[in-house]
């Protein structure tokens, strides 16, 4: 086998001097991520250039950027798929998205089509989140009030690894499509690449992605062949009363009180209008009424704002008309009027069947099937990779990455990657690098077997 050359030694990378608060030389003195055992020769070749990864990954965590402004990022994942050997980069998807193409042994034939390449996708978000970093290693980021607390980095580094792997061996029949995606973090990303062509200028027949999941031990991979993530909807209650004298309530129609009742009174719609088998969550997370400084002050108007999770349309159909009916119903009780303005932000991430059955086929022969959790619990998270999957089949997968300790009292404590998604504390769990850039690379392979 030769030597890996196509990510350069940590000293080469772009912007890893010593002058800089960086994860060069610091990070691998510090300490390496520990190896993970699995099956394969994808996963054995990419572990011979573990630290090359390490090393790529925390350099992005040092340096995070918020959606569509991720243009350090982007351009460091644009020079190390040219060094990949990849056969073409196009940048500026979607404003700050990357698409990379990797051309097989053999070209390949999508079923039922006229000459027109069989196509996979492989996804991989890049942006970080508005929250200050509380940890103290060398990696830390770099930028006051960012910090890549959500994995993105890990998740970019994955794909770069992927292709790497992919670039050398070419063990397919078709196309490898690699998008390294902007905002995902609120901000639709993945609508805006579809919006800006991507699916017309790279028509794969499914697509692919993983979240790092700290709850799942290091060597594990979930997924479920249905709903992985609920659809996320914003709620904004306007209510509409009169302003009064505090000790004059009588003449007045308390807009205060009637947002209460509103809060108490939504809740019956998941226990008393939604079947017991869906699911469905309603959260009024922010109230504004009044001024502080009044204390007898009865304000004319209150704002309720919150969030709806689903995982059917139906349920979400529901929910936004009950939630209409009721609020009014409720005001006008009291003599004040409600409105609701109802935003559907992010469908729901929802598995297809055959993708599901490869992806799990891929994992089984990689980590083993007794650490492939088949029907993994749904979360009422929400992700925009959902705007993919509802233009193509695909599946979306949990990379375990939380270290279980023990406690020396017959218990357990959290390792590594054990800190939940958006905890100041939280890093990506570097050990798990070559197994995610593994798991992408055998989706390829199994997606575009050699004849």
């Amino acid at each position: 086998m030769r030597a890996p050359a196509t990510i350069p030694s940590l000293s080469s990378f772009p912007g890893n001097s010593s002058t800089e608060p960086t994860a060069t030389a610091d990070a691998a003195s510090l300490h390496h991520p520990a190896p993970l055992r699995a099956s394969g020769r994808a996963f054995a070749q990419i572990a011979q250039f573990h630290p090359e990864l390490t090393a790529f990954r925390r350099d992005l965590h040092a340096h995070p950027e918020l959606g569509f402004e991720e243009v350090y990022t982007s351009s460091r994942v644009v020079h190390a798929l040219k060094l990949c050997g990849v056969d073409e980069v196009h940048t500026g998807v979607g404003k700050t998205g990357v698409v990379a193409v990797i051309k097989g042994q053999q070209p390949g034939k999508a079923a039922g089509s006229s000459g027109v390449r069989h196509m996979v996708g492989l996804r991989a978000d890049m942006d970080a989140l508005p929250m200050t970093e509380h940890n103290e290693f060398g990696w830390k980021s770099s930028k006051a009030g960012l910090m890549h607390g959500c994995g993105h980095d890990g998740h970019t580094t994955m794909l770069v690894g992927a292709a790497r792997y992919l670039a050398e061996t070419r063990n397919f029949a078709g196309d490898a499509v690699l998008v390294f995606q902007p905002a995902e973090e609120g901000r639709g990303g993945a609508d805006a690449m579809i919006k800006d062509g991507l699916f017309e200028r790279f028509p794969v027949q499914s697509i692919y992605a993983m979240h790092n999941w700290p709850a799942m031990r290091p060597g594990t991979i979930g997924i479920n062949p249905g709903p992985m993530m609920a659809a996320a909807d914003r709620i904004t209650i306007e209510i509409t009363g009169k302003g009064g004298h505090g000790a004059h309530a009588y003449l007045a129609v308390d807009s205060v009180l009637v947002a209460a009742h509103i809060i108490t009174a939504v809740q019956s719609i998941v226990s008393r209008n939604v079947k017991a088998m869906d699911n469905a969550v309603i959260s009024i997370c922010a109230v504004r009424a009044g001024e502080l400084g009044a204390m007898s002050v009865v304000p004319e108007t209150a704002m309720l704002v919150g969030t709806v999770r689903t995982f059917k349309p139906e349920v979400q159909d529901l929910v936004e008309r009950r939630l209409k009916e009721l609020c009014a119903s409720v005001a006008q009780g009291f003599g004040a009027t409600a409105t609701v303005k109802y935003e559907r932000i992010y469908p729901a991430t929802i598995n297809s069947p055959a993708e599901y059955s490869l992806a799990t086929a891929v994992a089984d022969q990689l980590v083993g099937a007794e650490n492939v959790v088949r029907n993994l619990e749904p979360s009422m998270g929400s992700e925009d990779f959902s705007f993919m999957l509802r233009v193509k089949p695909g599946a979306y997968l949990r990379l375990g990455q939380g270290e279980q300790l023990p406690d020396g009292k017959g218990g357990t404590v959290g390792g590594v990657g054990s800190r939940f998604l958006h905890n100041s504390c939280y890093d990506f769990n570097d050990s798990v690098l070559p197994l995610g850039s593994a798991l992408f690379a055998g989706i390829v392979e199994r997606s575009l077997p050699l004849a």
